[in-house]
């Protein structure tokens, strides 16, 4: 893993600052209804992106992940705006505007995808690293769940099936605490979610989710384990969303006092205060970079607003098409 620089440092702030800014113009244009449907955002989550970018090596390792997977595709190379534009349902985005906010996907940048199904993206993200090991690619596979898809069936005859392969693999656990709005403790009888490793001999551990440098080291062996043929790794990270569930959310759950409690360690002041105190940048250094987030998420909507929806013809374009599929008879 690369040393943790004076320059990671501000990478890390201004990266996350802007994948925070970004999703807090996702929420106020959702109100606007320039984003419709469900609407999942990433904010207090961020370090655990920022850790993996920096223990990952973009140019062959690929991430697969759940629903909440806006900043992401940007952290991996997606352009910001493209993102932007394909939650405001635009031709275009990532995928023309079809896919919309929960499927964000680019195979030029490896980010296979936010999946709506919960824990659907397990099993996938496997065979992702199976394909890597069947074609001799040096990859590694990130496939990112929550808490909640921890409970799922799916998760079992995955990490059975990794571990009986050998495959590169690093199976990591978001654990938000609520799930879609239940706790872990009432979902299982136990709450360390990382012992589901113990199970099957996989490696595992929990990692502070909320500290990017704690994330990074974490990820970082995770990676070199399985890139040296080690097979697979369960991280358990602990962090925590601020917003709901999705925007339809009203967090009866939990009380406004336990979020501001989890915002005093939030991985953003986190990162700055250690800027600030090493002296790596000083309170006006900070402002120039805040106001370089702010314009270029301004420049994101401006694009998402002024880009065109999609032609009706484009549905017809989406759909697969053979005219000699063997199983079909036509009449003479």
């Amino acid at each position: 893993m690369q040393k943790i620089t004076k320059e990671v440092y501000l990478k890390w702030y201004e990266d996350m600052l802007f994948w925070r800014k970004f999703e807090d113009k996702l929420a106020a244009v959702y109100i606007q209804q320039k984003v419709r449907g469900f609407l999942h955002l990433y904010n207090g989550q961020e370090a655990v992106l920022a850790g993996a970018l920096h223990a990952m090596d973009l140019t062959k390792d690929k991430m697969i992940t759940a629903y909440r997977n806006h900043v992401q595709p940007i952290g991996m190379g997606v352009d910001p705006k493209r993102v932007m534009a394909e939650l405001f349902g635009k031709a275009t985005g990532t995928s023309k505007g079809m896919g919309g906010s929960m499927h964000i996907f680019s195979k030029e940048h490896r980010f296979y995808g936010g999946h709506g199904i919960v824990g659907g993206q397990i099993p996938l993200g496997a065979g992702i690293a199976f394909g890597d090991k069947y074609h001799d690619v040096d990859g590694v596979t990130l496939c990112c769940f929550g808490d909640g898809a921890a409970r799922q069936g799916s998760l079992h005859e995955t990490f059975n099936l990794a571990m009986l392969w050998n495959l590169p693999v690093v199976f990591v656990c978001e654990n938000n605490g609520y799930a879609m709005g239940t706790s872990v403790e009432r979902t299982a009888n136990h709450t360390e979610i990382w012992k589901l490793g113990l199970g099957y001999d996989m490696p595992c551990g929990p990692v502070d989710g909320m500290n990017p440098i704690k994330v990074a080291e974490a990820f970082d062996e995770a990676i070199q384990r399985a890139r040296k043929g080690g097979g697979p790794t369960f991280l358990e990270l602990k962090t925590y969303r601020y917003r709901g569930h999705s925007m339809s959310d009203a967090q009866h759950y939990r009380t406004k006092a336990e979020v501001e409690e989890y915002k005093k360690i939030d991985p953003i002041t986190q990162v700055k205060d250690v800027i600030l105190e090493k002296k790596y940048a000083t309170e006006d250094d900070i402002k120039v970079i805040d106001k370089r987030v702010k314009e270029r998420v301004a420049e994101c909507e401006k694009f998402a607003d002024e880009s065109p929806y999609p032609e009706k013809q484009q549905l017809y374009d989406m759909v697969y098409e053979q005219e000699d599929f063997p199983f079909i008879q036509h009449k003479i």
